[in-house]
């Protein structure tokens, strides 16, 4: 192989889960050496590549090249790109490819792309011959510093988001940071709001940071490099103390349940709203409504709208376009939340800066009122 192509990640996240532990890489140009990592880590000479059509058109060509230059044989399944592929219906021919490429338990199943394509195909993985190989390859922002860590894997129903999966985790992730600079604008904002919520979990240091050093990690470079081990850090750490949402890990969902309904209300209609817009959205909510129940100061939710506002992302239910249905849907989406225990809502919720909790048995009526006050009607 080229030794140009061989490319010696800028940082290592390693996630301690036994004999199922696991390298993060980050760094630029770890597509054109991927097969040199693969290669180093399995045994396996065959490889099965998801992608979408986005990413594909771009990322596909150089990694086939990468593992065919390594002797590795591989196959290719290109697919829709969007939230709505995260479905029963292309679930069906991911199976199919990976059958169809004969897996073995040495080979692999590689997801190119983001946490769409990496959900859907973890969660394929995970369930095709009983549980494959599997590497993640992530391609946005969102995906590298979250969804691509920590093993959740799943589609959509109608009845709400991510509800239909397994717990698979990967074998390896290649974070290659040159591939961020291809996002627009608005990926990169989506993304970043996942990163900001690491800060605001339990890192109020790394929230400081941010808010000092955001337009660097926009820009790219050494800062952008270390908010991304920053926050794969701050996850893997989170995982190997709570791999199935048991306790602790149920806080790297500060913002999403307010964030899934919403999206869920748009259809998943990423014209509309994006993963990491609902997200931001959903974090000031919680913020917000941890002000209203007297758990953390109004300054900190001002604090925490202000910095999503500044970096570009919506921060209001009121952003985000055209109509939203009544507070009574948005409900019955939060109340099909994974983590409804007994029909009981649970939030996360804040008592400051980094100092985020998971609450039990919010009352659905404190939730529907403040709700009410929300909606832009």
């Amino acid at each position: 192989m080229n030794s140009r192509a061989i490319v010696k990640p800028k940082r290592t996240v390693r996630v301690e889960l036994a004999d199922r532990s696991y390298d993060i890489l980050i760094g630029p140009g770890l597509i054109a050496s991927a097969a040199n990592e693969i290669a180093s880590r399995l045994k396996g000479r065959r490889m099965a590549v998801i992608t979408d059509e986005n990413v594909g058109a771009r990322y596909l060509a150089p990694l086939m090249d990468s593992l065919a230059a390594s002797g590795i044989d591989a196959v290719s399944l290109v697919l829709p790109a969007g939230e709505k592929t995260k479905s029963f219906e292309h679930l069906i021919p991911v199976c199919e490819t990976i059958l169809g490429a004969r897996i073995e338990r040495n080979d692999a199943v590689i997801a190119l792309g983001g946490g769409v394509i990496g959900d859907l195909t973890g969660f394929a993985a995970g369930i095709a011959r009983r549980g494959s190989r599997f590497i993640q390859i992530p391609t946005s922002l969102l995906a590298q510093v979250d969804s691509s860590v920590g093993g959740k894997t799943g589609i959509n129903s109608p009845h709400g988001k991510n509800l239909i999966g397994v717990f698979h985790q990967p074998d390896l992730v290649l974070a290659d940071t040159d591939v961020l600079d291809t996002l627009s604008p608005r990926e990169f904002r989506a993304g970043y709001a996942e990163v900001a919520k690491y800060g605001l979990i339990d890192k109020p240091d790394f929230f400081d940071w941010l808010e000092a050093n955001w337009r660097a990690v926009f820009a790219g470079g050494d800062a952008r490099i270390e908010a991304i081990a920053t926050s794969c850090q701050a996850k893997a750490d989170v995982v190997a103390a709570d791999e199935r949402e048991n306790g602790r890990r149920a806080l790297l969902n500060l913002g999403h349940t307010f964030g899934h309904a919403l999206e869920a209300a748009t259809q998943y209609d990423g014209s509309r709203l994006v993963h990491g817009e609902g997200v931001a959205i959903g974090m000031v909510l919680a913020h917000r409504f941890s002000a209203r129940m007297n758990l953390a100061s109004p300054d900190d939710a001002a604090r925490v709208e202000a910095h999503l506002k500044d970096v570009g992302l919506p921060t209001r239910m009121g952003d985000i376009p055209g109509a939203l249905p009544p507070v009574g849907t948005l409900m019955d989406a939060i109340a099909q939340d994974k983590k409804v225990k007994g029909g009981q809502l649970t939030f996360i919720l804040t008592r400051g800066i980094g100092r985020s909790f998971v609450a039990d048995d919010v009352p659905a009526s404190e939730v529907i009122r403040f709700l009410e006050e929300m909606h832009p009607r």
